[in-house]
C-alpha cells in the first residue's frame, strides 16, 4: 500500500478506532478515547475533533457501544477508506497505523528482530514526547508573547539540544519541547539539551504541553536551570561487547 495523505491518515485513524474501540486505543498505549483523538490528531497536523467525527461516522458499521452518525449516509471520501481497508484484521491495521505515524517505521521493526531491542515504550508516549508536542508548538507557539513576530526554524532532525529556533532581526530563543499524558509529570534532559540549556540561560525555553490525556495545555519556562524545576543527574555506566577477527 503506497503512503496514504493527511486526510486519508485521519479516516484511517478513525477507521480504526470505530471497528476496534477500546482493543485499539489500548494496543496504541492511550488511556482512553479523548487521549487517543488528542495525540493522534496533533501528531499528523491534523484537529482532535476531526478523528472523533471520522470514528462517529464509521460506528454504524460496526459493533460498537456507541451511536455514532446512524441518520446521516456515510460520506464519499469515508466510503472509499472503508471500502478498501475494511477487511485488514487487528494487528494488520494496527501495524498500518503504527507506519504512518512513525518515518521508517519498517526499517524500525525490521532492526528490532534482528537485535531484539526494547521497543517497550508504547505509540501513545512516543507520540506524546515527541510528533504531537511538537506539532502542538508550531500550531501555538505564537501565542506566547515572547515570541510575537518571531520566524519559527524546525531544528527537531538536527540533533541540536534544542527543538526549534525563533528568530528576530538579532534577537532569538532556541526551545525545547516536551510532552506529558498528565497534568504532571516528569520530564528528562539529554546531556546536550542540558549542557544547550546551560549556555544559553536567557535565551533558552522550555515548552511542556501536558494533559493530552484531557486537554493540551502548554507551560513554558524560560532558563529552566536557573527556575523552581530541579534537575537531578542520573548517570548509568554501559557495558559495551566486542568480537575481534585477525585475517
Amino acid at each position: 500500500m503506497s503512503m496514504p495523505s493527511p486526510r486519508k491518515i485521519a479516516i484511517l485513524m478513525g477507521l480504526y478506532l470505530s471497528k476496534f474501540d477500546e482493543k485499539g486505543i489500548k494496543a496504541l498505549g492511550f488511556k482512553g478515547s479523548v487521549e487517543a483523538f488528542n495525540t493522534l490528531g496533533y501528531a499528523i497536523g491534523a484537529k482532535p475533533a476531526s478523528i472523533k467525527n471520522y470514528r462517529d461516522e464509521f460506528d454504524p458499521y460496526f459493533n460498537n457501544p456507541r451511536k455514532g452518525w446512524h441518520n446521516r449516509s456515510l460520506r464519499e471520501h469515508c466510503k472509499l477508506v472503508l471500502e478498501e481497508y475494511q477487511t485488514l484484521d487487528f494487528e494488520a491495521f494496527t501495524e498500518l497505523i503504527k507506519s504512518v505515524l512513525f518515518e521508517n517505521y519498517t526499517v524500525e521493526k525490521f532492526i528490532n528482530s534482528l537485535v531484539q531491542k526494547d521497543y517497550a515504550e508504547t505509540v501513545a508516549k512516543r507520540l506524546i514526547t515527541g510528533k504531537a508536542a511538537e506539532e502542538f508548538f508550531r500550531e501555538n507557539y505564537s501565542y506566547v508573547p515572547q515570541f510575537e513576530d518571531f520566524t519559527l526554524k524546525d531544528t527537531t532532525l538536527l540533533a541540536c539540544g534544542f527543538d526549534f529556533k525563533l528568530e528576530r532581526n538579532s534577537d532569538y530563543y532556541c526551545v525545547e519541547v516536551k510532552g506529558l499524558q498528565s497534568k504532571s509529570g516528569t520530564i528528562t534532559f539529554t546531556e546536550k539539551e542540558f549542557s544547550v540549556a546551560e549556555k544559553l540561560s536567557d535565551s533558552f525555553a522550555l515548552y511542556v504541553v501536558t494533559n493530552f490525556a484531557e486537554k493540551p495545555t502548554p507551560k513554558i519556562i524560560f532558563n529552566p536551570l536557573k527556575s523552581t524545576l530541579r534537575f537531578v543527574k542520573t548517570e548509568k555506566l554501559v557495558s559495551q561487547i566486542s568480537f575481534s577477527a585477525t585475517f
